[in-house]
């Protein structure tokens, strides 16, 4: 499994920091949804599942996360914990969340809209497809 970490160019001074995502620019597809992870409880695991057809970008824009990958064939765990810096997570890759900083703000920018069949929630079943 190959796992793609995106730079995201920083601008700033001392004012501060600014990070532009653009679609087919540092975000490799079009842009068609946008959410944010915050105020997880301590000791709590998120994801749990797979996507048929979604890609996404995570960026941790404060604090930090562990990441579990798995493809069905290998598994990869990372921390996320850089701004300027985005997790590509293409279809066909089981992801789980944990050890969330308690400041972490995850935003997720996703290829499509929300669809309920997109997704592989039972580990078996992603198993037995991709596995």
């Amino acid at each position: 499994m190959q796992i793609k970490l995106i730079p995201l160019q920083m601008h700033g001074d001392e004012r501060g920091s600014l990070i532009a995502l653009e679609q087919d620019k540092n975000i490799p597809f079009e842009i068609k949804r946008v959410y944010y992870l915050f105020n997880t409880v301590e000791g709590v695991r998120r994801g749990f599942h797979a996507h048929k057809n979604l890609s996404q970008v995570v960026i941790a824009v404060r604090g930090s996360c562990r990441f579990l990958l798995d493809d069905g064939k290998e598994k990869i765990n990372l921390l996320l914990d850089n701004p300027a810096q985005g997790l590509l997570i293409e279809s066909a890759i089981w992801r789980e969340m944990y050890d969330f900083s308690e400041d972490c703000v995850l935003m997720v920018l996703a290829n499509n809209f929300y669809d309920e069949n997109d997704y592989i929630r039972n580990y078996d079943d992603f198993l037995k497809t991709y596995g």
